[in-house]
């Protein structure tokens, strides 16, 4: 790397602790530029076009970044060519609205991903009596869910069929106490699934997690926990989420802090409900990806006695995905089936970064080159060959739960999945 400016490499630190902040990216690149440092402007202003893909001084920094050298003097008989100013951002844009289809290979469609859940309107809304945001109901059901059928047919037997059959709930003799555990590797959607439980039910949803329990004063994080469930009982029907479980009901045996004991002890009454029917239409969901450090008398029966394994994004669940992170990208030709077998094993937040790689590739790409070109199926596969499934080190650690403290039965589905794929 050639030598730079104290200046520059300060900017350089401090971009790296920053990387958003795009006007301080902008101005490295100005200095790079005038430093004759051409290349590594251009790499700097493609990153900051990534965070905002209309900003003109980033168009006319690429522009000097990668300006070509002036051309040979024309014939005296002839009138002067201007040289080229580098990028043309108008050419740049028609092909990229030229694009025909088909985008994707295949024309059968995956099912709908929805766009992020928005915020409640403020129907059933208490107002300023909650400190909680409660989401309304946005639409998001099970079906949206792309593939994981297992899942779904595990949420529909042990969960929602019992809800919504309230005259064969009380033929059977079927309690609505209790509640549902969510567990598996990272990034495979157990928020979403939550989320998409409480479309299937029409009610709204409260997310929980520890930054929003716990305080430094004794006594505050028992009634931050209090006050959760009073939120969700205000509100209901409302799908509780309990997100990090391992975090807001940690093994007491191994939490030395008393202030922390107190509130797990806190979660375990209200789960009980202090009066009979207290939680009457609060449906409790909760999510860990280390369900061994989880308290057991959290997993009483009545508390969260039911446990489904979200595993890794089946074939048909990554095709979803991909179509959902690929939808508004330039891209042509993509294979959706056969770029869901070539990743198999990886999570969703794997897919979505291996979507984002793809695209960076493409974006430096036609940066370098001064031509814009679509993202095809050589950079995913290029991206997916240099991403390792983030849930290995998950399941390396599972492995030995599954062996040998299997009580009761509980990871029998994680024992099955391992030996399907021989990780046991």
């Amino acid at each position: 790397m050639p030598d730079h400016s104290p200046l520059v490499q300060s900017l350089r630190t401090a971009v790296a602790g920053a990387p958003d902040d795009v006007p301080l990216r902008l101005h490295l690149a100005e200095l790079l530029v005038a430093g004759g440092h051409h290349d590594e402007a251009v790499a700097e202003v493609a990153v900051a076009l990534q965070h905002a893909p209309g900003d003109p001084q980033a168009r006319e920094l690429m522009a000097r970044a990668m300006g070509a050298p002036p051309q040979a003097p024309a014939a005296p008989e002839q009138a002067p060519q201007a040289p080229p100013t580098g990028f043309n951002w108008q050419a740049a844009e028609d092909q990229v609205g030229d694009v025909v289809p088909p985008r994707f290979v295949e024309t059968p469609q995956a099912p709908h991903a929805p766009e992020a859940p928005q915020a409640a309107d403020g129907s059933g809304d208490s107002g300023d009596a909650d400190a909680w945001e409660v989401e309304a109901p946005d639409g998001v059901r099970l079906a949206d869910v792309g593939g994981m059928q297992d899942v779904k047919d595990r949420l529909e037997a042990a969960f929602l069929a019992p809800l919504r059959n309230p005259e064969l709930r009380k033929l059977y003799g079927k309690s609505l106490r209790g509640g549902l555990l969510l567990y598996g590797p990272p990034g495979c959607g157990k928020t979403f699934i939550a989320r998409a439980v409480a479309g299937e039910l029409g009610a709204n949803f409260l997310s929980i997690s520890i930054n929003d329990v716990l305080d430094m004063w004794m006594g505050n994080s028992e009634r931050n926990m209090h006050e959760v469930f009073e939120t969700a009982r205000r509100q209901a029907p409302c799908v509780l989420f309990l997100d990090e479980l391992d975090a807001l009901g940690a093994k007491r045996s191994r939490t030395a802090h008393s202030g922390m004991r107190n509130t797990v002890n806190q979660l375990l009454t209200e789960l009980d409900g202090i009066d009979a029917g207290a939680n009457e239409g609060v449906f409790v969901l909760a999510a860990t990806n280390v369900p061994w450090d989880v308290d057991n008398a959290l997993r009483r029966p009545g508390r969260l006695d039911r446990t489904i394994l979200v595993l890794p994004p089946d074939a048909p669940a990554r095709e979803a995905i991909l179509r959902y992170h690929l939808r508004e990208r330039p891209v042509a030709g993509i294979d959706l089936r056969k770029l869901a077998k070539a990743t198999d094993g990886l999570s969703g937040a794997d897919l979505a970064h291996l979507c984002e790689a793809a695209a960076e590739r493409a974006l430096l790409d036609s940066a370098r080159t001064g031509t814009v070109r679509m993202i095809g199926m050589k950079d995913l596969l290029d991206a997916a060959a240099t991403i390792p499934p983030s849930s290995d080190p998950w399941f390396a650690s599972a492995r030995n739960v599954a062996m040998f403290a299997n009580e009761g039965g509980m990871y029998d589905d994680l024992v099955t999945y391992l030996k399907k794929k021989r990780k046991l």
